[in-house]
């Protein structure tokens, strides 16, 4: 694996993993799995593993003038993923993977995920695919999990209630926080840097959802 930084910290217990999962592009899984990292960052010792070919995660972290909080892997080979519980040096792994559900290096960190994030936009397109993602991709191997709904729109929240009441219907249990869309995810990814870093309009407020879906994520990891 190609990594950043090194940390000196040991760990005793394998470290967690946290796979950040959907099968359709565009819905805010790499700016979930770069901010939440930075988050946990605060208090762990934490790899971001990019597994995604079209290294989105890479990109913007090498965009980084001064850094991140945590390390970064590139990481697409199956054989290699499938070690991750290995990895030393850290508390948590999380791992940013390719938006295909045919995808070998996929399944490869589904198999061995301690949890998964599910972010999707609230709209009934988005909803549709994600809904298949968990039938045929999670469900089947019984693998701890939670939709993220993202994108959402702080103006109408309607939508977002009605996507979180869809999900209940079928079982599929999301998130109680959620995130906006707001501007300033896409500016913190141009500046290369995550949302805990970027000063500009509503930087606080996108700060605080990602903090409270890393705190809730936490309570469920124990």
């Amino acid at each position: 694996m190609k990594k950043g930084k090194q940390t000196a910290t040991n760990t005793v217990s394998p470290p967690k993993i946290l796979a950040v999962v959907n099968g359709k592009g565009g819905v805010g899984k790499t700016t979930t799995a770069i901010n939440l990292a930075a988050i946990l960052a605060e208090n762990h010792d934490v790899l971001l593993v990019d597994s995604d070919p079209q290294g989105s995660a890479t990109w913007w972290v090498e965009r980084s003038e001064e850094g991140m909080a945590f390390d970064l892997s590139t990481e697409s080979n199956p054989a290699m993923l499938s070690n991750l519980h290995q990895t030393e040096n850290y508390h948590l792994i999380v791992v940013d993977t390719p938006p295909a559900l045919r995808s070998e290096a996929l399944k490869a960190v589904i198999n061995l995920a301690d949890y998964l994030v599910l972010p999707t936009p609230p709209a009934p397109m988005d909803l549709t695919a994600l809904i298949e993602t968990v039938r045929t991709a999670v469900r089947p191997l019984k693998v701890a999990h939670r939709v993220l709904l993202t994108k959402v729109d702080s103006r109408s929240l309607k939508e977002t209630l009605e996507a979180q009441n869809t999900l209940l219907e079928l079982g599929i249990p999301a998130c109680n926080a959620f995130v906006r869309n707001y501007k300033a995810h896409e500016r913190s990814v141009l500046e290369g840097v995550a949302i805990t870093d970027w000063k500009g309009k509503n930087s606080r407020e996108a700060q605080s959802d990602y903090r409270r879906v890393a705190e809730e994520l936490l309570r469920e990891l124990g």
